[in-house]
């Protein structure tokens, strides 16, 4: 396998770019009922906005397009409103979140006529709202993202029939986003079915054959898991049970998957992964997301970004205009402490040093 250079990795340029970005759904996802209560899009604003590392800051937000943070019916007034909230911290928009899953109005990408039709609604009204917002100005670049709102298990039952169906609709969903000028980005996570595996993940991406318009979101949280195989066992990259003191296996395996899934990256999340996954059964795990100093943590969040961010000669792919930070499913405790944003602001900002670009 030719190895990566990656000669940029050790130095420490201050670069202007990718801008650095916190998303807010945070504060939303695994909140509410039998939870903690939501954080609401004011006090995430405002968190990420105090955050200050060296006199950098972050340059924006990318949001979740569900209540109680940005309602996806939206009036181009309430819209508005969001941009001149979101403009007041010094902040910009990038990418948005369709809520696409049967619970937040969407339905299955695999489904039946009627699940299939409220996904497309969900990617349309999403689209929508990322014209309408960069028409203000406050969004300049990003993507909408999409997964297929179906559980690995169902998928299972059907897998070839049912990646087809999900490529169907993610190929209407392409001719949707066109008429807006948006593109998008199917996340790949173990928990999405036909999207659960890196395997899988490009076949669809390849079924669907719209590269202008449909590309992947790599989550580093997330794809870590892919190398491990959850869920999709046949697939996995490490030897089971993997000893972790063997950083070249895993560096080859990181060489391996981003080489299969970086020519269709085009938005990347910034996170760690303990390599732990919650949920039973065999095809309905999923991963968590760890703080970046967490002493569980398997990746080395600077060094790995770049296997995302560069190619195979250590030059950045420019890709993607901005990084974000993904930290789903911390404590509420946790999310209000200010010094979590200054940690994470400052990992950032070491992986634009790495691997940046001015």
């Amino acid at each position: 396998m030719k190895s990566m250079g990656f000669q940029n990795m050790n130095t420490h340029t201050n670069h202007k770019q990718p801008a650095l970005h916190n998303a807010m759904w945070p504060g939303v996802v695994g909140k509410g009922a039998g939870s903690e209560p939501p954080i609401d899009l004011d006090t995430m604003l405002k968190l990420t906005a105090a955050a200050e590392v060296d006199g950098l800051k972050f340059d924006g937000v990318d949001l979740f397009l569900t209540s109680p943070h940005t309602d996806i019916d939206s009036s181009d007034e309430d819209l508005k409103r969001l941009s001149d909230k979101i403009a007041s911290f010094g902040l910009v928009i990038g990418s948005l979140v369709a809520p696409v899953w049967g619970a937040t109005g969407g339905g299955s990408a695999m489904g039946n006529d009627d699940e299939r039709k409220r996904f497309l609604e969900q990617v349309r009204k999403a689209c929508r709202i990322g014209r309408k917002l960069r028409d203000l100005g406050i969004r300049r670049y990003g993507i909408i993202r999409i997964d297929s709102a179906a559980s690995p298990g169902e998928w299972a039952k059907d897998p070839e029939a049912n990646t087809q169906r999900i490529a169907d609709t993610f190929r209407e969903s392409c001719d949707i986003a066109e008429e807006y000028g948006e593109r998008l980005a199917a996340e790949g996570e173990i928990c999405w079915g036909g999207m659960h595996s890196w395997k899988r993940m490009v076949q669809l991406l390849e079924l669907v054959d719209r590269p202008k318009t449909l590309g992947f979101q790599a989550d580093m949280a997330h794809t870590l898991l892919f190398t491990l195989g959850y869920n999709a066992p046949e697939d996995r990259l490490l030897p089971e049970p993997f000893d972790w003191s063997r950083s070249d296996q895993f560096e080859k395996s990181l060489r391996l998957l981003t080489s299969a899934l970086r020519p269709w990256t085009i938005d990347f999340h910034i996170a760690q992964n303990d390599a732990t996954v919650k949920g039973s059964g065999s095809h309905d795990k999923t991963g968590r997301h760890c703080l970046p100093n967490d002493p569980n943590g398997k990746l080395n969040i600077v060094r790995d970004s770049g296997y995302w961010m560069c190619n195979e000669k250590g030059e950045p792919t420019h890709a993607f205009q901005h990084i974000c930070w993904d930290g789903c499913m911390f404590a509420n405790s946790v999310m209000t402490d200010q010094k979590t944003w200054h940690d994470i602001l400052a990992v950032m900002v070491a992986v634009r040093q790495a691997h940046g670009w001015d």
